[in-house]
């Protein structure tokens, strides 16, 4: 076991099956040819999160045995690869804690180990709900004990404000489940009802989901209507409405209304920071061309102070994919002399 140079082996060698799962800024898998070539240094990380990738690697090794699941938190250099010295660091705690029975309980000195591991991390509660949805739909295991309870609240067997019972694991369970027509359809007749305690775990929940154009319209909808009916304290409340559409960012009909967001921002949601942050956290993937971050930063100078639009072009600047789009915008001659200056300061001390 001391020869084995990368994560894969690891798990390959010790006859375990697996997946591997991006859970830094919302819920992708990797393939395993990715993972590789990620592991060789071959790629960038291509969803960097502060510097590092988050990875939850799911493995068992026969049907029906325990699953297992480590979370790994691994730095990246500037360019965006791997820092090998740390996954290996990693993979040498491993193998001094558990040897090659990776899917044994551990004794109380080789928990001891793995606690002291520094790559480990707990994530949120509300990633850890979705990936757990996840995984089981992957591997053919049930859905959680909750499912039932959120699916017929959903449903509208019970009256919108009689919440309390619906479970987060169980919204995450139906969540999963959306490519079947009949949860698609369940989705799209609740969205207009669901209070605040359900629509947001829903939301964080969907934001990892490829959503059909009907639920894509009426999440929408649900946004402008909130712009528009004059309520305070909404942002939070539209945020995670924005949130719902990240894996969605494809779709023409989510194209055109982030667009319009970022291009026509009316008076009553002038680019509010939460908004901004998910955005660029969330919904990165939207960006596709120079004019569209040109756009964007334009909108971060006008309307958030300085350090807003720093930490937001440091955290978009990183993602391998939009580095060389950003790179376009800062030799632009469109850009603005408050644009202009704003990219300069990042460069000073």
């Amino acid at each position: 076991m001391s020869t084995i140079s990368t994560i894969s082996e690891l798990l390959t060698l010790s006859g375990s099956q697996y997946r591997v799962f991006d859970i830094g800024r919302k819920i992708d898998k990797l393939s395993k040819e990715t993972f590789t070539k990620i592991e060789a240094n071959q790629i960038p990380y291509p969803f960097p999160s502060q510097g590092h990738a988050f990875i939850a690697i799911s493995f068992w090794q026969k049907p029906n045995s325990s699953l297992y699941l480590w979370f790994v938190k691994l730095p990246l250099d500037e360019r965006g690869l791997l820092n090998l010295v740390a996954r290996d660091h990693f993979i040498a705690i491993i193998i001094e804690a558990l040897g090659a029975e990776l899917n044994t309980s551990p004794n109380e000195q080789q928990e001891e180990l793995l606690k002291s591991n520094p790559y480990h991390f707990t994530p949120p509660q509300y990633k850890l709900a979705y990936l757990n949805s996840l995984i089981s739909v992957e591997t053919k295991n049930k859905s959680s004990q909750y499912f039932s309870g959120a699916l017929g609240y959903l449903s509208g067997d019970n009256d919108w404000q009689d919440w309390q019972s619906v479970g987060v694991q169980g919204l995450n369970d139906f969540a999963v489940r959306l490519s079947d027509k009949k949860m698609q359809k369940i989705l799209v007749d609740a969205l207009p009802h669901l209070p605040k305690p359900v629509l947001q775990p829903l939301c964080s929940a969907l934001e990892n989901v490829k959503l059909p154009v009907e639920v894509i319209d009426v999440l929408i909808a649900k946004f402008e209507n909130l712009v528009t009916d004059k309520e305070t304290n909404q942002t939070t409340e539209l945020s995670f409405l924005l949130r719902s559409l990240a894996s969605s960012f494809q779709h023409p009909h989510v194209v055109r209304f982030i667009n319009a967001l970022i291009e026509q921002p009316s008076p009553e949601t002038s680019m509010s920071e939460e908004i901004a942050i998910v955005i660029a956290g969330r919904c990165w993937q939207f960006f596709n061309n120079e004019q569209q971050i040109m756009i964007f930063f334009e909108l971060l100078v006008d309307q958030q102070e300085l350090e807003v639009f720093q930490a937001i072009f440091k955290d978009l600047v990183a993602i391998p994919a939009l580095r060389p789009l950003i790179f376009q915008c800062m030799r632009s001659p469109k850009r603005s002399q408050a644009l202009s200056k704003a990219i300069g300061l990042l460069f000073q001390r």
